[in-house]
């Protein structure tokens, strides 16, 4: 009896050392189909994505998708990423100035039954409801964007200008004395040599798709200095440079400190 069941028991532990042995490659077969099939889940999703812009913009726009094709060069790249509902995109948009990539901002946007922006990180300060308005956002989200982008890299722009301006070693006797979160409205104190006289100057960037001012005027204690040929050859290079670069050129020709 103890014989039999030795052998049994032998025959038994056989038996289960040939299961383990089919069940590690079985195991291993298992992992490799469960990833495979993870990654056809995602591809699955990005072509998806890809399908439902292609039908929504091309109802909106015959040629929104050439357009769009060739935007990443306008934009400097953006990215498009269908949502974890599966309803809309998003939309990122980088900014740069001066050939440095600066911000990138975000939209989310539910495609059906109408476009609409659900969240987004764009400052409070860019009209978007106005924007939207404007370039009939429904019909042509092409013009919203390329708006919207021109808005977001100019407000970089001129974000980036006045730090520039703040910096101590490049413009030591200039003193900005009032700025806004939209960087629209510049003014700044700098000394004129020979009779230490102070300006106040003023920069109205009032054209938000801009990194130039619009209009630039000047207060201080000689009420002729305005009219001055110097000065208004200085108010035009404010107008037309980069206000960090301007008043390097004007301190170099003496009408700074």
């Amino acid at each position: 009896n103890y014989c039999s069941s030795s052998g049994v028991l032998g025959h038994l532990s056989v038996l289960e050392d040939q299961a383990r042995k089919r069940k590690t490659p079985q195991q291993g077969r298992l992992k490799e189909l469960k990833d495979k099939v993870e990654a056809l889940k995602i591809q699955r999703d990005r072509l998806v994505a890809e399908i439902e812009i292609h039908k929504v913009l091309q109802r909106r726009s015959s040629s929104a998708l050439k357009w769009l094709s060739g935007y990443t060069a306008v934009l400097g790249g953006y990215n498009l990423v269908k949502t974890r509902q599966g309803k809309g995109v998003c939309i990122s948009l980088a900014t740069a100035y001066n050939g440095v990539f600066f911000e990138t901002y975000n939209l989310e946007l539910n495609l059906r039954p109408i476009i609409k922006i659900s969240r987004h990180n764009i400052p409070p300060f860019i009209p978007l409801k106005r924007l939207e308005e404007d370039s009939n956002f429904q019909t042509d989200l092409m013009v919203f964007l390329d708006t919207l982008s021109q808005h977001l890299n100019a407000y970089v722009g001129r974000k980036e200008q006045l730090r520039l301006v703040k910096v101590p070693v490049h413009h030591q006797s200039v003193e900005v004395m009032e700025s806004n979160a939209l960087c629209s409205i510049l003014v700044l104190m700098f000394t004129i040599p020979r009779v230490k006289m102070t300006v106040l100057c003023m920069l109205d960037y009032s054209d938000h798709t801009s990194c130039f001012p619009k209009r630039v005027s000047l207060e201080s204690e000689d009420m002729s200095l305005p009219e001055s040929e110097e000065w208004k050859k200085n108010c035009r290079l404010l107008m037309e440079t980069p206000v960090h670069q301007a008043l390097s050129a004007m301190r170099r020709m003496g009408s700074i400190v």
